[in-house]
């Protein structure tokens, strides 16, 4: 590996890269992301290589597999793409890798039944562009993924990447990198939103000669994986950031705080720091510039709290991972008690894209107006985790300003089974849940926090019909009580009392005067905690008594889930399509189903645990769910496995 000493060098080995570089070469690249690994992205890449070699085709030259990064369509791993056609096969598995050798390597041909196939129209999609599911995304952080190995330090510089890092050091001076990141409009993508450049700036003009800049990749709402996926994908993206931002602030060292949780993330990051200081893009005087920058790995244990920027910095220091009063800013005393810059993951992995397409370009994309006021709009794209019951899911990014409608209609293929949408929870567990009334709300930091959420890191669950909005604000609550450090009174005993209140009211045991409790409870632990844990924890509650109050009503009043979900406020009830084929009377763990052979069968309600055993075995849609004083309905749910 050559070692860069001037900028010059650096251009002169991207050129060469390049000139070396047959577009025309086939590249298999298979998506080697922690969802696809899981598949067997290993073992397809070493089946994919064996079948060449049996093929004549070995070497490289002629044809590559390539292990790469996440492309957002997890649930359709493994993905593979074969370039330089552009065709995308879905759900790969090692035993296909002998077909895809001999029919689409060796004879050209593309596999129709690889292929994506629309669930409308039923046809076969080809390329990767094309599939509904990208369509209205703008992946311009995950857009190289599909042609990176991440252990390849060479494919990123081949595909531009330290060219911003370059300009910055040819030619900016730090002021000069700060004004441009000011004028982007680039908010933080981990928490509150606030301006990246704005913190650049504070820290810069903080006393003292030793700074430090941090990466925040202790990623930790359940569901969520965008930080994990980019630094698996492309971890150079994000250390030319902190590098850029290294020396906009005048740091000299750096850390990226990452959960242990997350090997692969670890293991290419690890990699990739490597790679570039055995190239002079860390260490003492990068390319010759004077600036010197070195970049530590810190494994969180898993705290949820370790999120908070001063918890996170205490967890570095040693210490307990726990918040302190910020009477004085990070930016000024933070890490050893020196000026510090804290960013996620995903905010460092924009500045180069900033800085090599410039503020008008970037500021052309999302909401608002950030000319004058940086807090003005949203800007650029961002990263969300779609999950629950939506037809598609993975890692989306789409542009500040898409709506929520788009998102989950359009890309997300709309609600499983044809259920009706009831919900949409952003921001993670302490996001609000939005109704269906707001699905056509613009989706940015401002429109997010007016209906009561967040985006925070970027979480995205979908919630259907079936989907009971006191159950998800008691799972939420049960999170956040458990993940609270304890510091505060008011998170740590508010949490724990908003808890017991909602966990009565889902068994059918609660009060009257419970929902203005709850309220008056959240309103508190909001306003009286110290870090943002506590101050958006009441969140899943209040969004849903805001939005689904006639919800907690019915469990309060009637003693029933319309959703059908709690099971102290449910029962199983055999109704006239009985047959007496006696199976749920066999399968029945209490034995609490009566009824002789082709005769009518009872559940003796005393006894029923109410496992759902009966309800899954019976085949003639004989067996309701009901609550309150709901009469029994033919296959109310059928097909939806009762939650526990």
């Amino acid at each position: 590996m050559a070692k860069f000493s001037s900028i010059q060098d650096l251009d002169r080995f991207r050129d060469q890269l390049i000139q070396a570089r047959d577009p025309k070469r086939k590249i298999i690249s298979v998506c080697a992301g922690t969802a696809c690994k899981a598949y067997g992205s290993d073992e397809l890449q070493t089946a994919l290589r064996e079948e060449l070699a049996t093929a004549g085709m070995s070497d490289v030259d002629v044809v590559e597999v390539k292990g790469t990064g996440c492309r957002g369509f997890c649930e359709r791993g493994i993905l593979v793409t074969v370039f330089p056609e552009g065709v995308q096969y879905q759900q790969i598995r090692p035993k296909n890798a002998k077909e895809i050798v001999e029919r689409t390597v060796v004879k050209g041909e593309v596999i129709e039944e690889f292929m994506y196939e629309d669930m409308n129209s039923g046809k076969r999609i080809e390329k990767h562009d094309d599939i509904p599911f990208y369509k209205k995304q703008l992946q311009l952080l995950m857009g190289n993924n599909p042609m990176i190995d991440p252990k390849a330090i060479d494919d990123y510089i081949a595909l531009g990447g330290y060219q911003a890092l370059s300009k910055v050091l040819a030619g900016m001076k730090p002021d000069g990198v700060i004004e441009t990141i000011i004028k982007s409009g680039l908010r933080g993508r981990g928490g509150g939103g606030f301006p990246a450049g704005i913190k650049w700036k504070s820290c810069r003009e903080a006393p003292g000669d030793k700074k430090y800049v941090i990466c925040n990749a202790d990623e930790g709402d359940p569901g969520a994986f965008m930080d994990r996926s980019l630094l698996e994908g492309n971890p150079h993206s994000v250390i030319e950031g902190m590098i850029i931002g290294s020396f906009a602030i005048g740091a000299d060292e750096g850390y990226v705080y990452v959960r242990n949780e997350y090997p692969l993330a670890v293991q290419n990051l690890t990699i990739a720091l490597k790679q570039a200081e055995e190239y002079g893009l860390l260490g003492d005087n990068i390319l010759g510039s004077g600036h010197s920058f070195r970049i530590h790995i810190n494994r969180g244990g898993g705290a949820f709290v370790c999120g908070e920027s001063t918890a996170l910095m205490a967890s570095i220091e040693g210490f307990v991972g726990e918040p302190r009063a910020k009477h004085i800013h990070t930016v000024v005393s933070g890490l050893y008690d020196k000026p510090t810059n804290l960013n996620n993951v995903e905010t460092w992995a924009n500045v180069p894209i900033i800085i090599n397409k410039g503020v008008d370009w970037y500021t052309a994309i999302g909401t608002g107006d950030v000319s004058e006021n940086p807090w003005g709009g949203s800007k650029g794209t961002k990263i969300f985790s779609l999950v629950g019951k939506v037809n598609n899911t993975g890692l989306v990014e789409v542009p500040m300003g898409i709506t929520l409608r788009e998102i989950i209609y359009e890309i997300g293929g709309g609600i499983k089974d044809g259920k009706k949408f009831k919900a949409v929870q952003t921001g993670g567990p302490s996001g609000g849940c939005i109704p269906e009334s707001k699905l056509d709300l613009p989706v940015d930091f401002d429109e997010l926090t007016a209906v009561g959420s967040m985006m925070c890191s970027g979480g995205m669950i979908v919630m259907d019909e079936n989907n009971c909005m006191v159950d998800v604000a008691k799972y939420f609550l049960d999170f956040l009580r458990h993940e609270s450090c304890g510091k505060c009174v008011t998170c740590r005993e508010g949490l724990d009392q908003m808890y017991r209140i909602v966990d009565r009211i889902t068994k059918g045991e609660g009060k009257e005067d419970d929902i203005d409790l709850l309220e008056e409870l959240g309103e508190t632990v909001a306003e009286a905690s110290l870090c943002a844990l506590g101050q958006t924890a009441p969140n899943p509650v209040l969004s849903t008594i805001k939005y689904f109050r006639a919800e907690y009503e019915a469990h309060i009043r009637d003693k029933a889930c319309p959703a059908h979900q709690c099971q102290p406020l449910i029962r199983y009830v055999i109704n006239d399509n009985c047959n007496g084929c006696h199976v749920c009377f066999k399968r029945c763990p209490q034995q609490c189903i009566t009824g002789e052979v082709k005769g009518m069968h009872e559940i003796t309600q005393e006894d029923c645990i109410k496992c759902g055993i009966c309800y899954e075995s019976c085949k003639f849609d004989a067996i309701d769910i009901v609550t309150g004083d709901e009469k029994p309905r033919i296959a109310a749910l059928h097909g939806d496995q009762p939650q526990a």
